[in-house]
């Protein structure tokens, strides 16, 4: 399992992140996310969409839906699942047929029904800042090779110090 936390400053930010990670999927990959209402889940799906091809346009979160697939790149079949309550009404919906099948899955709302995905996926939990109303806090966990590969992909990179040379070196 690989884990890391980012911290994005405004909307645009996180649908950069999202972007990134878009531009990383594969056919199979399941992206789980939880967060409270206006996390920033929605930003992050548009940007992963973005990243994997699909036009801008296309994308709206599947509220009343509950699902949707788009296609560019690769297929993204996209769950919100704030409406579901239980299993029952999720089977309803088609949405273990995704998982696992073409495309990449990521999922809003992942923690309502805790047994419909994989073991193996990428999840990204996204909290406000109480401080900064444009903050958004990520804590990215990947299991599985992939997924852990995914998560190792999207942490923060590394400043490398800039060199100074001795005193008196001239």
């Amino acid at each position: 399992m690989a884990r890391c936390r980012r911290t994005t400053r405004s909307a645009g930010a996180t649908r950069a992140l999202g972007e990134r990670l878009g531009r990383l999927l594969a056919a199979g990959d399941v992206v789980a996310l939880v967060g409270d209402l206006g996390a920033g889940k929605t930003q992050f799906v548009r940007g992963l969409c973005r990243g994997t091809g699909v036009p801008d346009a296309e994308v709206s979160s599947p509220t009343f839906a509950i699902v949707a697939t788009y296609r560019g790149r690769l297929q993204v079949n996209h769950a919100d699942l704030y409406r579901i309550g239980d299993d029952d009404e999720l089977y309803a919906t088609g949405f273990r047929d995704l998982v696992g099948g073409p495309g990449a899955t990521v999922v809003e709302w992942a923690d309502r029904v805790p047994g419909a995905l994989p073991r193996e996926r990428l999840e990204i939990q996204l909290a406000h800042d109480a401080r900064s109303p444009g903050v958004r806090h990520l804590a990215i966990a990947g299991v599985g090779a992939r997924h852990s590969a995914l998560a190792r992909a999207l942490a923060p990179r590394r400043r490398t110090p800039r060199r100074t040379s001795p005193r008196g070196a001239g």
